[in-house]
C-alpha cells in the first residue's frame, strides 16, 4: 500500500499548496481557472472516449451503463445530497463539483487502476508513483480553483485503489483490459460531462451518473461465465 499512500499524500500536499494559491488570487483570476477546468476535463474525457472506443468489444454498454447510473444516481439524488454536504461544511457550493471532476481525473485511469494491481502483485509501485507525480500538479491546480476542501479526494482515493489492492490480493488480476477499455469509456464520458458543468453550459448533475462506473465491472466479471 505504499504507492497508495504516497499518491494520496500529494494530493493532500497539492490540494494545500493550491488552496494557498486560491486564498491570493482576485475573482477575474478565479473566473478563468473556473473556465480553464472545465476546457481541461472537458478535453480529456472526449480524448478518453474516442481513445478507447474503437477498442471496446461491447459498444452499446457505456449507453446501458449511463442509463442504469443515471437511473439509480437520481433515485439516491447524490448530486443534490453530497451539493447539500459540501456545502454545509465548506460554505462552498462548488466544492462538490470540484471533488466530482477532481476524484475521476485521479481514479479513472491507466495508472491509478493498473498501479494497486502491479503494487499487490509485484511490490512494484512505478506506476503508483507515476500517478502520484500527476497527481500533485492536478489537485495544485484544482485547490487554486475550488480551495483546500479538494484535500478530500484524497480520502476517495484511498477508498479506490485500497479496494482494487484488496481484491487483487484476493483474486489476483482480475482487471482485464477488456474492462480497462470499457471503463475508461464511461469514466471518459462522467469527466467530459463534469467539463460541461464546470463551463457552466448545462448542469449535468455529473454525481447521478457515477453508479455507471460499477456496470462495466460487473458486465466484464460476469459475462465471460455466460457467453
Amino acid at each position: 500500500m505504499i504507492g497508495t499512500l504516497v499518491n494520496v499524500g500529494t494530493i493532500i500536499v497539492g490540494s494545500l499548496l493550491g488552496g494557498l494559491v486560491k486564498k491570493i488570487i482576485n475573482e477575474d483570476i478565479n473566473r478563468a481557472l473556473y473556465n480553464a477546468m472545465g476546457l481541461a476535463a472537458f478535453g480529456l474525457g472526449i480524448n478518453a472516449v474516442v481513445r478507447n472506443m474503437p477498442e471496446s468489444k461491447y459498444p452499446v454498454l457505456f449507453v446501458v451503463s449511463l442509463a442504469i447510473g443515471a437511473v439509480i444516481g437520481t433515485l439516491l439524488k447524490l448530486d443534490e445530497r453530497v451539493g447539500r454536504l459540501t456545502a454545509k461544511k465548506s460554505g462552498d457550493a462548488h466544492l462538490g463539483q470540484g471533488l466530482v471532476t477532481g476524484s475521476l481525473l485521479f481514479c479513472v485511469g491507466t495508472l491509478s487502476i493498473l498501479g494497486p494491481v502491479q503494487s499487490a502483485l509485484y511490490q512494484d509501485h512505478t506506476y503508483l508513483y507515476t500517478n502520484a507525480t500527476l497527481d500533485l500538479v492536478t489537485a495544485m491546480v484544482l485547490a487554486s480553483t475550488y480551495g483546500i476542501g479538494m484535500a478530500l479526494a484524497a480520502g476517495i482515493l484511498f477508498l479506490w485503489q485500497g479496494s482494487i489492492y484488496g481484491l487483487t490480493l484476493l483474486c489476483g488480476d482480475f482487471i482485464s483490459g477488456t474492462m480497462m477499455t470499457e471503463l475508461s469509456i464511461v469514466g471518459g464520458f462522467l469527466i467530459a460531462m463534469s467539463g460541461i458543468s464546470i463551463l457552466e453550459l448545462k448542469d449535468m448533475k455529473t454525481l447521478n451518473f457515477l453508479p455507471a462506473l460499477i456496470v462495466p465491472v460487473i458486465w466484464c466479471l460476469v459475462a465471460p461465465m455466460i457467453f
